[in-house]
Parts: structure tokens; C-alpha cells; sequence
């Protein structure tokens, strides 16, 4: 499959060459002698259970009998489930625990495709299934199932998703593996039931799907009504990416908040203290609310955890949010961030992607996704 690193396991024999894609990834090399927790994987370190792991999906009938897209997007997945293990794995109370590697995972397998090019829609597909991996194995336990398998199903497949933890818990030595093969099946199940395995939970629309993941035990069959004050349109992407370039051909008749600007009108660094920064443009945007103007929110925002603090503000004074991510390939977003007026240091972009988290439908009642100047249809 075109745009592919690795060859992935295909018919007649679907063979998994291990050692040639140790030699070929420094990723993989980096998984040797990471220890686990024996309880849980007896077979030894990281780098033996992540081939273990690709061989038992090479084997499994339910992925030999999907289209090459989707064995490409799954063998991906195996080999990346646990990249971040290496670098989270810790000794507390004498255990071993690699607590975080999920979405530490997520993060790391985004830069490494990224950077092969492979393409954004595949991509994301397999960052969804490294960060949920682990999700099929409790999701029978938690108190919130259904809020949970709706949140993953809006960017995982949760039927690769079940054969990705099925290989996963066959790959490993341990004393729980029937019962880890039983909570998978009923995973698959579940998510049958709540019509969320094949693709997406539906939503009567899109704001009641955006308030849904804001509000505890909301019905998800509640059609939100709407009445908003005025539309803000939540910039979204690495410096360099495209987003002024998005904003003049899109909304250029839109008043802005730059944090660009902002920096440049207070004098502040962009690798200092961003306080004084956040604060000016939060006034600016509550000035906009207030009189129902609509506007650009011109940031990075890379983070969910940053969009959030943005979206909350927005969403308090009922705006309707856009969130507009841009995206540019690594060779051409390093051409484009050199062609700036302010050029963002590369250790400063390194920081930036270390927090890398590209926006999801739960995020806003409109999500876009801009790679190399064009749209990719949801």
C-alpha cells in the first residue's frame, strides 16, 4: 500500500519478518530490554511482545480477511501500541508500570507517520487505535461504558479496535489471558448493541453531539436546540502549517484574536511566559461575544487540553465553535515555517509536537481538517 514504511503481512504466507523491521526502525530497536511486569507479560520485554503481538494478528482470521487499507492500518497499530513504553516505564511501590503510554503512544506514532507521510486519514485511524488499545480489556468494569465506546468510535474503528486487543492479549504470557479474550468479546458485543462497532455513534446533530461529551449522563438521542450568538471559528495547527493562509482565503473578513499579534503588541517572547499573552486575548474574545460578533481564534492550539480551555470560554457565551486544523508535510512545513516573518525555532517546534494532538468531532459542533491546503471530508 502507497505511502506505507513497512510491508505488513499479505497472502500467500503473511509473513512477519521481525528482525528486518527491528533493523529498520529505531522505534522498535528502543523496545529491547524495556522490562514489564511479569504478572501481566511473562513473555519478557517490550520488543518480544510487540512481535509477538504482529505475528498473532498475521494469523487471525479476522484480519486476513480485511481490505488492504485496513490490515495496513491494523499492522500499524500493532508495531505502535506500545512505542511510548520505552520512555514511561518506571518502578513504583517495586512493580513496573508504563503508566500514560497510550496517549503518550498516540502522540509519538502521529510524528513517526507523520514524518514517512503517511497519509493524515490512515494516520489518525491508527494514533485512534494506539490510544485506545488497551480500552477493550476494562471497558466492562467502568461505570461510564457508554459514554466511553461513544467517545472512542468517533475516531477508532472498534471492530479493528477489538482484533487489534485480540492480538494484543494473545501476544503476551500471562495467567488472565481467557478472561482478557472474554472482556474483548463482550467489548465487541457492547459496541454492537449501542451501534457504535463499524463506525461512529450517530447524533440527532452536531451540537447534541457536542454537548453530550460536555455533560454528565445526557441522553444521547437529544436533539440540542440551538441558538447561538455568533460563530468562532478555533485555529488549529503547528506554526508553518498553513492557518494565516486558511484565514485570508476563508475569513478574511473576520475580526481576529492573534496571539501572534498580541505577543508582538506586548513584547512578549514566544518561548516565555505566556500568561499576560492568554489573558489579552481572552479579553479581546469576551469583547467579541458580548456583542455577538463573530471572529478568528488564531493560535497553535495543538493540545486538546488547551482547545478546551478555548472552547469553554466560547461555549459559555454560547458561540457555535469551529475548530479549523491545518496540516502541511514535513517538508513543507519546515519551508513554510522559514518563509514567516517570525520564524519558530526548530526546538521550539520540537516542544510543540511533543503535544501534538490533532482535534476530534467531540470537540466542537463543527471540526475540519486541512492537510496540504485541502479538505478532508468527515
Amino acid at each position: 500500500m502507497s505511502g506505507f514504511p513497512f510491508v505488513f503481512p499479505a497472502a500467500p504466507d503473511w509473513r512477519v519478518d521481525w528482525a528486518e523491521l527491528t533493523e529498520q526502525f529505531e522505534w522498535i530497536q528502543a523496545m529491547r530490554d524495556c522490562p514489564q511486569d511479569a504478572e501481566y507479560h511473562a513473555e519478557g520485554d517490550v520488543w518480544t511482545h510487540a512481535g509477538m503481538v504482529c505475528r498473532v494478528l498475521a494469523g487471525l482470521d479476522d484480519f486476513r480477511a480485511l481490505p488492504e487499507t485496513g490490515r495496513a492500518t491494523l499492522f500499524a497499530a500493532a508495531l505502535l501500541h506500545d512505542v511510548a513504553k520505552p520512555g514511561c516505564t518506571r518502578i513504583e511501590d517495586g512493580r513496573i508500570t508504563s503508566r500514560g503510554h497510550s496517549i503518550r503512544g498516540a502522540i509519538t506514532a502521529r510524528r513517526i507517520m507523520w514524518e514517512r507521510g503517511v497519509s493524515f486519514t490512515v494516520r489518525e485511524q491508527v494514533c485512534a487505535l494506539v490510544r485506545h488499545h488497551q480500552a477493550p480489556f476494562h471497558l466492562i468494569d467502568r461505570t461510564d461504558a457508554q459514554r466511553t465506546v461513544f467517545f472512542i468510535s468517533q475516531t477508532a474503528r472498534c471492530d479493528l479496535l477489538a482484533i487489534l486487543a485480540q492480538a494484543d492479549a494473545r501476544g503476551r504470557t500471562c495467567a488472565d489471558q481467557a478472561q482478557l479474550l472474554a472482556m474483548i468479546e463482550l467489548f465487541r458485543e457492547y459496541c454492537r448493541e449501542q451501534q457504535c462497532l463499524l463506525g461512529p455513534r450517530e447524533f440527532p446533530s452536531a451540537h447534541s453531539r457536542f454537548l453530550y461529551f460536555r455533560t454528565p449522563a445526557r441522553d444521547p438521542g437529544y436533539l440540542a436546540h440551538e441558538d447561538f450568538r455568533c460563530e468562532a471559528i478555533v485555529m488549529s495547527g503547528l506554526p508553518g502549517a498553513g492557518k494565516d493562509t486558511w484565514i485570508a482565503r476563508h475569513a478574511a473578513g473576520l475580526p481576529q484574536v492573534s496571539l501572534d499579534a498580541l505577543r508582538e503588541e506586548i513584547g512578549a517572547e514566544p518561548t516565555g511566559n505566556q500568561g499576560a499573552v492568554i489573558q489579552a486575548a481572552r479579553e479581546t474574545a469576551r469583547s467579541f461575544l458580548r456583542s455577538r460578533t463573530s471572529f478568528v481564534w488564531n493560535a497553535t492550539n495543538l493540545s486538546r487540553e488547551i482547545r478546551t480551555q478555548v472552547v469553554d470560554l466560547l461555549a459559555a457565551y454560547n458561540a457555535r465553535v469551529r475548530i479549523v486544523y491545518v496540516e502541511a508535510g514535513c517538508e513543507g512545513l519546515s519551508a513554510q515555517n522559514r518563509a514567516r516573518n517570525s520564524v519558530v525555532p526548530d526546538s521550539a517546534i520540537e516542544r510543540m509536537m511533543d503535544r501534538w494532538e490533532v482535534p476530534d468531532p467531540t470537540e466542537a459542533q463543527r471540526v475540519e481538517w486541512w492537510v496540504n491546503g485541502e479538505p478532508l471530508l468527515h
